[in-house]
């Protein structure tokens, strides 16, 4: 089950939460208001990788050969 970020626009809390796959499109309760209003965070790691222009992975070595 992946672990998601959230973000409650109401009060401004950020929470993280395990979702299961079957469930991801639903929002989640705001742990400190107890309202639906929230969202989705990007992650960091996606933020990172969109940054670097189509780079491979940072987990992927440079050297390591490319595939077209």
């Amino acid at each position: 089950m992946p672990l998601y970020e959230y973000t409650c626009r109401d009060c401004g809390e950020s929470f993280d939460k395990i979702v299961r796959f079957s469930e991801a499109d639903r929002l989640p309760e705001c742990p400190s208001c107890g309202k639906n209003n929230t969202h989705k965070k990007i992650s960091a790691g996606a933020v990172i990788g969109a940054s670097q222009g189509g780079s491979p992975s940072p987990s992927i070595p440079a050297s390591a050969p490319r595939f077209t």
